[in-house]
């Protein structure tokens, strides 16, 4: 029988003893599957061994979706076999691109939401649900400038290619926050407005102001404690739509494993409890 899914956390090599050993109610592990497409080693025995204590999300970052080239098919070959070998419970990845020909960014760039961007997007991610064969979780972009070419509301945009495409959404609410103060977009009316029932997972994480621009615009770092804007908006999202298995993402200036459980047991508590929607 399935185990429900609360608060999780993304999973460290640092932390791998603690991790392994931690025994926390609905506490799940989230990986980026790049990580592990290899057929043996140490590597991937310790991502089996994860799996036997705890559900694994895998959170993919290089499928290029919103690219001009369909996904490569080598790459999708190997995402499937990790995904039939693990069993994970949550599959997602990003509206973004990052592949062109030969080249490959190691970043996640934006797009333009034309109609011409989304019937592109909508045939690679039903080609990246056909090859896994499971519902993918499709996560929204941080936006750090204005881009030229938008024919579509964000929101609507998202909900369209759901329709099409009968994937799911991972709302990374730190990303919404990231955006309203970057190009102007108004963060409670992004989480207000966003389909519950398309909502399959979220995500929070800590931002950091740009070393030059300072407030002016806020990096996506992952590398903070969760800023409590944020934080309200999580309550916000679920005290609507109600819980949805959600990660805490830490990637760089990691603390001590017990520091990040704090921060999942907090939203845990908030995915436990009766949570009145802010005026």
């Amino acid at each position: 029988m399935p185990r429900t899914l609360g608060a999780g956390l993304g999973f460290k090599p640092e932390h791998a003893e603690d991790a392994l050993a931690a025994r926390a109610a609905e506490l799940w592990f989230e990986v980026h599957p790049e990580n592990y497409l290899v057929e043996g080693g140490p590597r991937l025995a310790l991502l089996e061994a994860l799996r036997a204590e705890h559900p694994l999300s895998l959170h993919g970052v290089s499928a290029s979706l919103a690219g001009r080239e369909a996904p490569d098919a080598r790459h999708l070959e190997r995402l499937a076999a990790l995904v039939r070998r693990v069993q994970p419970a949550l599959v997602s990845e990003h509206l973004a691109w990052s592949r062109l020909g030969a080249g490959y960014a190691p970043d996640l760039l934006p797009v333009p939401r034309s109609t011409e961007t989304l019937r592109r997007l909508c045939a690679h991610v039903s080609l990246l649900q056909d090859r896994l064969r499971c519902r993918v979780a499709i996560e929204n972009p941080s936006h750090y400038l204005r881009l030229e070419g938008h024919e579509w509301d964000e929101v609507d945009f998202l909900h369209e290619l759901v329709r099409r495409t009968g994937c799911g959404l991972l709302v990374d609410v730190n990303n919404v926050f990231v955006s309203a103060r970057n190009v102007g977009i108004d963060a409670g009316r992004w989480i207000d407005a966003i389909d519950g029932e398309a909502v399959m997972e979220i995500h929070v994480a800590g931002h950091r102001d740009d070393p030059a621009l300072g407030t002016a615009l806020l990096i996506d770092s992952h590398d903070a404690p969760i800023a409590a804007p944020v934080w309200t908006l999580l309550e916000r999202l679920v005290g609507r739509i109600g819980p949805r298995p959600t990660l805490i993402e830490r990637d760089g200036n990691l603390p001590a494993f017990a520091e990040l459980m704090g921060e999942r047991d907090h939203a845990q508590g908030l995915l436990r409890q009766d949570v009145e929607t802010p005026a």
